[in-house]
């Protein structure tokens, strides 16, 4: 699902030209022992819907700290707007969005996102989420694990920001309205 209605787009603040080389070849399938991330796209639409509107409070809490996103007035035309967002936002380079999928594709159990750096010397900003059920199951500790290692393995960034999780938020924002000189 694309960021939450009303919040910043960290994919807006930076020319993708200047955040990741164009002869970077971008992944679109990661598989890892019981998962595997592929890009967002209009053929996961339902899949991730069924995801995030079942984890709805869980994920207000978790990954936006607002109402704003997921909320239960959320549509499928609403996902299917979202998804194709993300869509082009993967095919022009300016962020990467991925489902975190069961190994057989059935089931979303999060995302990863990643975006350029807002702020400071963070060339890279990455963040993910997993449902109320595999939060529980403590999947969300060993996603996150796991993605730090994949992002300093297998993509070119020197320094990469974790908001909400390495980096406190209040912290992130702060950082993120000084970059802007707020």
């Amino acid at each position: 699902m694309a960021a939450p209605v009303g919040a910043e787009t960290p994919a807006s603040a930076v020319q993708p030209a200047l955040w990741i080389a164009a002869d970077f070849a971008v992944p679109t399938l990661v598989e890892a022992p019981g998962f595997k991330l592929v890009p967002l796209g209009p053929d996961l639409i339902e899949i991730d819907y069924r995801a995030y509107m079942a984890s709805i409070e869980h994920l207000q809490k978790t990954f936006t700290r607002s109402t704003g996103w997921p909320h239960h007035g959320l549509t499928l035309a609403d996902a299917k707007a979202d998804m194709d967002t993300e869509a082009g936002r993967f095919a022009r380079r300016e962020s990467f969005a991925y489902a975190v999928l069961t190994p057989d594709g059935l089931r979303e159990r999060g995302c990863v996102y990643v975006y350029p750096g807002r702020a400071g010397s963070y060339d890279a900003e990455v963040r993910l989420w997993v449902t109320a059920e595999e939060y529980e199951a403590g999947f969300d500790a060993e996603l996150y694990s796991w993605t730090k290692d994949w992002i300093a393995r297998d993509w070119p960034f020197r320094n990469v920001a974790y908001p909400g999780r390495a980096i406190a938020w209040e912290e992130w924002d702060a950082a993120v309205a000084a970059s802007k000189g707020q």
